[in-house]
């Protein structure tokens, strides 16, 4: 459908920004009815990015944990799936602004908007860092930093210098988060179990891994005892932690650390390092705030009512990990639950003209789980507190009831496994072509120049009805 055919279309018009588990589960919600639901992804694939750091470190491949949207709602008749770049809102027009690939322009009407757009890396300030610290937000950065983990051992292989042998075994992690503590134990397994007897000049069991953050624990967010487990289960993997710290420098060969308690600064030699320090909401967030005066928090994600709308545009809902409301986290969890209560709450709205609205936004804790190491994790959930043995088999049901589709689900299990069991990893072929000087497909082709990524002309509001009258 194109946006001329949903100007014309007499259905009740949504559109969905986001294909992650926000956008997803509202499409889901829209299902039936006389709705029309336009789902607009730059990727157009559904991502689990819980499991990128298996991706990484060469268990899962990336098929394994991403599946195609349109693949996932084809029995889902009233949705259309479009792939652009959703960059502005026009709130008086009531349409996105969007980029197709190659960077032409396109608008897309609605009657009511759900903005999933979800989050990027946060470097706090200091962008500069990425180019030398990549973080894993997509399965890009995934596939790069396997490229950097697999590619330091190689070349610590055919190093002539100890010391730059020393640099290329050395691993900086930056965040104590669940994907930092994830990372930094998958690294360290690798190296100590399936990389051990397939190098004859280097030990791979001697890599370093550090793991920096500024708080005074790994994953504070799960509780005392818990954290406290994590910090010894990665201890004795061999992970050295380095809280209390700030990074105030990241270059191509080491990263510069500076100590919160006393203000010293110390130099790490590093030839890989991955940044998992933060998060902060997309461009299309402070476009939005801007055409709706909507109030961000300090990582930018916009503040929204109980109803998960914005003040004074009931027509707008913005869910997931962009949307700021009681500090919730930006965990799958509430992105689901989000996204299904948007959904639900524009068809309540559409089938029941003139009825009550359905009740505030409730979140529904499910918990929260994080992986150590082989037979190993640790996993919150209310009152439950989960670490060890017992702790890995419920992050694997957890982890297997949220991937997507039947054929993921079988594939992941058959796949940890293999790498359980024989201490394999299959997934690690890797290109030696940096995978992010590839050209951008929604940057303008050569030749052309690429629509301004700002604020669209706005006509002036008027009284007369923007699209056909609807019939109810």
């Amino acid at each position: 459908m194109s946006a001329d055919d949903l100007s014309r279309s007499t259905a009740h018009r949504v559109v969905i920004v986001g294909g992650g588990f926000a956008g997803l589960f509202a499409a889901r919600a829209l299902r039936r009815g006389d709705i029309s639901v336009t789902l607009v992804d730059s990727a157009q694939h559904h991502l689990f990015q819980p499991l990128l750091y298996q991706v990484a470190t060469g268990i899962l491949s990336e098929g394994q944990i991403a599946s195609p949207l349109r693949d996932v709602l084809k029995r889902h008749t009233n949705v259309e799936c479009v792939l652009a770049e959703v960059v502005d809102v026009n709130p008086a027009g009531r349409e996105v602004v969007a980029l197709r690939p190659g960077g032409e322009r396109m608008t897309l009407p609605y009657d009511d908007l759900i903005v999933a757009a979800g989050v990027q890396q946060s470097y706090y300030g200091h962008d500069e860092f990425a180019q030398w610290a990549p973080g894993m937000k997509t399965i890009a950065d995934a596939l790069d930093i396997r490229r950097r983990v697999f590619g330091a051992f190689e070349l610590a292989e055919t190093a002539s210098d100890p010391d730059e042998q020393r640099r290329w075994l050395t691993f900086a992690v930056v965040g104590a988060g669940p994907t930092g503590v994830e990372l930094a134990g998958q690294i360290r397994e690798l190296a100590a179990r399936t990389l051990r007897s397939e190098f004859r000049r280097i030990r791979p069991e001697d890599a370093r891994v550090l793991l920096f953050d500024g708080g005074t624990a790994p994953l504070a967010s799960f509780g005392r005892s818990l954290s406290g487990k994590a910090a010894a289960a990665l201890q004795e993997m061999g992970v050295e932690l380095h809280l209390g710290s700030i990074v105030s420098n990241v270059d191509a060969r080491g990263i510069d650390v500076r100590d919160k308690a006393n203000g010293t600064t110390a130099r790490y030699e590093a030839g890989t390092v991955i940044w998992a320090a933060g998060v902060e909401a997309p461009p299309l967030a402070t476009a939005l705030a801007a055409a709706t005066d909507a109030q961000q928090d300090r990582a930018g994600r916009i503040q929204v009512e109980p109803d998960l709308t914005i003040p004074g545009h009931p027509d707008i809902s913005v869910v997931g990990d962009m949307m700021s409301r009681d500090e919730l986290p930006g965990v799958a969890e509430v992105a689901m639950q989000a996204g299904l209560y948007a959904g639900r709450r524009v068809k309540h709205k559409v089938e029941n003209p003139g009825a009550r609205e359905v009740g505030r936004f409730r979140y529904h804790d499910l918990g929260s789980a994080a992986y150590l190491s082989r037979g190993n994790a640790v996993v919150s959930a209310g009152p439950l507190r989960f670490a060890g043995l017992p702790g890995w088999l419920a992050w694997l049901f957890i982890h297997l009831a949220f991937l997507t589709g039947y054929r993921n689900r079988l594939s992941a299990v058959i796949t940890w496994a293999s790498s359980f069991i024989r201490d394999q990893r299959h997934e690690r072929t890797y290109t030696t072509q940096q995978i992010d000087q590839l050209r951008d497909v929604y940057q303008a082709q050569s030749g052309q120049d690429r629509p301004a990524a700002g604020p669209a002309p706005r006509p002036a509001p008027s009284n007369t009805p923007e699209r056909p009258a609807r019939s109810q």
